[in-house]
């Protein structure tokens, strides 16, 4: 499957292309309207950072919790009424009055919701699609995504400066509500790809066998770090300047969907394995210029070009796919998403740490050094994994 037309003429797929897109609407408008509203009321980067990237911070503990229901919950019910949840803890940090602790409640509840519908949503999309669709279909996800924020985030900044943020959350919610409808109208019922109930048990003993092959853990981990280190940059453009973040939030996304399109759809599947190292690497470079603390229309280009290595997950995520049995796919597409946002809320947190400390500037440049150091390393065990096995045998391991 090359094409776009064939795959938006495979059954159930629209529907759910458009409940994600309408879910990546209400993230990015709620997201900024949250960070401003804590901003505004603490004056803190650290505390706006954390609380737009903060849901991700419960990842890693709903993954060890709840993963197991990934593979083991009808879909269709379980992403409608994980939208639907969405919607309440949305509407209700709108509420007036609501006290910054409970805030950061109502986000780590998100949090853990989040770790599951992850789970389901990748091992969806991976049994609606044939195999040779799902990178181009995992693209168009992504890149209807930053086409979402580009547009979230633009009309978020707009929208901020004419209604307050409370109202905009509230919109939020009301996009959330609208995806849980389609979701449940579009998609039809499908049972379980597991046996059994979700337990934490099965949580612990499928992550343990996810975890047990070394490809793989170079995998996850060329997934989680780098890319949570790079979000951690972007948890700062709130603070680096107030008044453009939604410019800086719509160039960085812009820049995802060039590289998500650019590997999805014109780079060879021979050519993708050796992707992922050069696309980290511009993932973080161009960070470093902020260092020199660029004015909005050279920050806008820095954060577009690097965002371009984003497109480096859809190779790390046919590799995932490649390594792991179809009957765990779920959970194992599950786990990278958690990592991966569990690592996006570490770095939000360490780099809006560091820029407390120093500056915002001086932050972005010290987490785009770790990242590429990051980097460099597990591109260098991945060649001496290959070394030692064998090339064979480390694709079957």
């Amino acid at each position: 499957m090359r094409s776009y037309r064939e795959l938006f003429r495979t059954p159930e797929f629209t529907p759910f292309f458009l409940a994600s897109a309408a879910q990546g609407a209400a993230l990015t408008i709620g997201g900024l309207a949250l960070a401003t509203l804590v901003y505004r009321a603490t004056d803190s980067p650290l505390l706006s950072a954390v609380s737009m990237f903060g849901p991700q911070l419960a990842q890693m503990l709903g993954a060890t919790f709840l993963l197991s229901g990934a593979d083991r919950l009808p879909p269709r019910a379980a992403l409608s009424s994980i939208s639907l949840a969405f919607a309440g803890c949305t509407a209700v940090l709108a509420l007036p009055g609501l006290p910054v602790g409970a805030v950061f409640g109502v986000v780590f509840l998100q949090g853990l919701i989040a770790s599951l519908g992850g789970g389901v949503t990748g091992g969806l999309l991976n049994e609606i699609l044939p195999k040779d669709g799902f990178v181009l279909g995992r693209s168009v996800f992504n890149m209807v995504f930053g086409l979402v924020q580009v547009v979230g985030f633009a009309t978020g900044g707009a929208l901020l400066a004419v209604l307050s943020p409370r109202t905009c959350l509230l919109l939020s919610a009301a996009l959330y509500a609208t995806a849980s409808v389609v979701l449940r109208l579009g998609l039809s019922a499908r049972p379980p790809r597991s046996s059994g109930r979700p337990s934490v048990s099965a949580t612990w003993r499928t992550n343990a066998l996810l975890w047990s092959s070394r490809p793989r853990r170079l995998t996850y981990l060329g997934m989680w770090l780098p890319n949570g280190l790079i979000v951690g940059c972007e948890s700062l453009y709130v603070s680096y300047d107030p008044g453009a973040a939604g410019v800086l939030f719509s160039s960085a996304a812009l820049g995802m969907f060039v590289g998500d399109l650019s590997v999805g759809r014109f780079v060879p599947p021979a050519l993708r394995p050796r992707l992922p190292v050069p696309l980290l690497l511009l993932l973080a470079a161009p960070y470093l210029l902020f260092a020199l603390r660029p004015g909005l229309p050279w920050a806008a280009l820095i954060v577009c070009v690097a965002s371009v290595g984003f497109g480096a997950t859809l190779a790390q995520q046919e590799r995932l796919m490649a390594l792991t049995p179809d009957e765990l796919a779920g959970h194992a597409l599950g786990l990278r998403g958690a990592g991966m946002l569990t690592m996006q809320g570490v770095g939000a947190a360490l780099a809006g740490t560091v820029a407390q400390l120093t500056s915002p500037g001086a932050a972005m440049t010290a987490m785009a050094a770790t990242s590429l150091a990051v980097t460099l390393t597990l591109a260098a065990a991945g060649r001496r994994q290959v070394r030692d096995a064998g090339p064979v045998a480390a694709a079957r391991e």
